[in-house]
């Protein structure tokens, strides 16, 4: 597909994620501003009872919305609303999809989730994307 006005209800968007890496987690670091130490030093996640650091929710939430970029020149995310599943480990691989759902004058819903290498939902929520 490679203009979004072309997707049918029932229809997808899908792809998957190089392993989530400590770089990943460090560079969202800096960006977000959330020096959480569970987020990149081992020691302190331990400390807080967890087998290892995680990664951000806001960093998986925002590679979700990636499933769009390509189509940003068609429209726009309108709403973004998700729920946290499941923790995100390093080396994780993720898989995004977005399944549509509903197609309301020239609002595309879709229904969105982030799945890891176990089939483990993460991530889950809606999007609408407006057409222009």
């Amino acid at each position: 597909m490679t203009v979004l006005a072309d997707i049918r209800k029932g229809e997808s968007l899908e792809t998957t994620l190089e392993p989530v890496s400590r770089m990943d987690l460090i560079k969202y670091s800096g960006s977000s501003g959330d020096f959480n130490p569970i987020h990149t030093i081992d020691e302190e996640a331990k400390k807080a009872g967890l087998p290892g650091i995680i990664a951000h929710g806001m960093w998986t939430m925002g590679n979700l919305s990636k499933l769009f970029t390509a189509y940003y020149d068609e429209g726009y995310i309108k709403d973004y609303n998700i729920r946290f599943t499941g923790m995100v480990f390093l080396n994780d691989v993720l898989t995004l999809k977005a399944d549509l759902v509903d197609i309301v004058d020239q609002s595309l819903i879709f229904d969105v989730k982030a799945i890891n290498q176990h089939q483990k939902a993460v991530v889950k929520g809606k999007l609408i994307f407006e057409r222009y």
